[in-house]
């Protein structure tokens, strides 16, 4: 959508999303990317742009229309140069940190100077670890410190962590998880008049169908029992506030080498997906990572994006978004242009560990 669509709903001076809560895993399984792909990337936090990094491709452009948000992308730039991998994930928050103060000092030499200004003022941020900071990072942790003490036990909290079969899990949350203030505080909580007012925007909720919470709920215990909660790095952060038994994709050691040595290959701009696009030569990406932005448009805005992208696309592009309340996919009259690739993004969306949305869409750029 334009710029000044959004903008002049909502307020974009802060850091909303201290970490991307969409899965990696499958960004990267859905996207295809290889040596020769040009990637246009929604920047939010950075951790799924830099992901994309692992795998190699020729480029990847991140776009965000809140300089927070990019700030925080710069932030984790610098950390990657700089620092070590047990370093980065202290950093972060992942892991417990003594003084990220010194780790901070060393990031900040490979920051540019608004970025340098900007986290300069910010000291009590970086002393709690750059993937606590965002507003939706505090409605999890008020959920976990004021919410969940009242439904369940501390031991029981953490035996829903512990490794156990598909079987055994669906029998953990059938008679001892999902009890009546369960279901009770979980339908409150995750409502839509709270969660706009407490972990989004009550704007971003303007084109949502249906109840926010039964849908969250469905997805849910999904999570907890199709899925492992023990290898779920989403989870493990909304339970406990760090990363301790389970890393998302931009942060584990496996990816580390590869996104650093690709860093190179990372560039990022405070605008409109239109507005860059328009500025653009056609038929420049090749996967297009849109997190879940048309969430916030209306049909007619979405049409006027898709338009935008498909001019920006090569045949063969991939674009890759979610719908989380919002349904959003290709309307009839690109049809001809654009092919839902459902077996694919059904498949994939059974395994997504960021659990709260309620599709995944990827759709293929058609010659």
């Amino acid at each position: 959508m334009p710029r000044d669509s959004l903008e002049k709903r909502v307020d974009f001076t802060r850091i909303r999303y201290a970490q991307c809560w969409e899965d990696a895993d499958v960004l990267l399984a859905a996207a295809g990317v290889n040596g020769d792909s040009r990637c246009l990337s929604i920047a939010s936090a950075g951790d799924n742009t830099l992901a994309l990094l692992s795998a190699e491709p020729r480029e990847v452009v991140a776009l965000d229309i809140n300089p927070a948000q990019l700030a925080c992308l710069a932030l984790r730039v610098a950390a990657y140069k700089t620092l070590n991998h047990a370093e980065l994930l202290e950093f972060v928050g992942s892991r417990p940190c003594q003084d990220r103060q010194s780790l901070y000092r060393r990031c900040r030499k490979a920051l540019a100077m608004r970025d340098r200004e900007f986290w300069d003022q910010r000291p009590a941020d970086i002393a709690r670890g750059i993937g606590v900071i965002g507003r939706f990072e505090a409605y999890f942790s008020m959920f976990r410190r004021r919410l969940l003490p009242l439904i369940h036990r501390r031991a029981t909290i953490a035996e829903l962590t512990r490794p156990r079969s598909a079987d055994q899990r669906k029998r953990f949350y059938t008679e001892t998880w999902n009890n009546r203030r369960w279901r009770i505080l979980f339908q409150l909580f995750f409502s839509r008049f709270f969660m706009g007012r407490a972990g989004r925007d009550p704007e971003l909720f303007r084109y949502v169908q249906g109840s926010v919470a039964a849908r969250i709920l469905q997805r849910t215990e999904h999570a907890l029992t199709v899925l492992d909660p023990a290898q779920n790095p989403y989870l493990c952060w909304i339970l406990h506030g760090d990363h301790r038994y389970a890393l998302p994709s931009a942060l584990r050691a496996d990816n580390f080498d590869s996104i650093r040595d690709n860093l190179n290959r990372l560039h990022w701009h405070c605008d409109s997906i239109e507005d860059y696009l328009a500025a653009q030569p056609p038929q420049q990406f090749d996967v297009f990572n849109l997190s879940d932005i048309f969430e916030y448009s209306s049909e007619s805005e979405y049409t006027q994006m898709l338009q935008s992208l498909l001019a920006a696309a090569r045949p063969g592009a991939r674009l890759v978004y979610w719908n989380m309340l919002a349904p959003r996919s290709r309307p009839p009259s690109m049809a001809h242009r654009l092919t839902p690739l459902t077996s694919l993004a059904t498949k994939l969306h059974a395994q997504d560990k960021a659990f709260f949305y309620s599709r995944l869409v990827i759709e293929e750029v058609m010659a």
